[in-house]
């Protein structure tokens, strides 16, 4: 019987890192939402709207997509951080380019292009190599 106890306690776990998990995506959610909605008054109350602003946007959109789909599937798409990334760099390019000097712009840009390049590798690397279904008592598995 220690077998139906060992099964007994890995679902229990399993549902605990589950609940967990669901906890924090609120906490991101929540967070991401309260800082758009900020991003949004502070543009409405300075009366402009700039590039810098609309690449913040877009990077809160991309952390509610990435959300999203950590909701719906039960994993992460390695391509959106990296998306989130590159609008990031983007932004403090926008930003900054005119305080920094040669080598530092070129050397973001060069940030920005490995971050592309990298994208591209995981792309093809998805449809090249697809994941096969797991099962769902692996830990890595996807889950029902």
């Amino acid at each position: 019987m220690p077998n139906g106890i060992e099964h007994t306690l890995r679902e229990r776990g399993f549902r605990l890192i589950r609940l967990l998990e669901y906890a924090g995506l609120l906490v991101v959610l929540i967070a991401t939402l309260t800082a758009a909605g900020q991003e949004v008054l502070l543009m409405y109350r300075q009366g402009r709207v700039t590039v810098a602003d609309l690449l913040m946007l877009f990077i809160y959109l991309e952390l509610l997509a990435m959300n999203g789909i950590y909701w719906r599937a039960g994993r992460l798409p390695v391509r959106m951080p990296l998306y989130i990334a590159i609008v990031a760099m983007a932004r403090h390019l926008t930003l900054e380019t005119p305080d920094m000097n040669a080598w530092t712009t070129l050397a973001e840009g060069g940030t920005v292009l490995l971050l592309s390049l990298a994208v591209l590798v995981v792309r093809y690397g998805h449809i090249r190599l697809p994941y096969r279904d797991e099962d769902p008592d692996n830990i890595g598995g996807k889950r029902s």
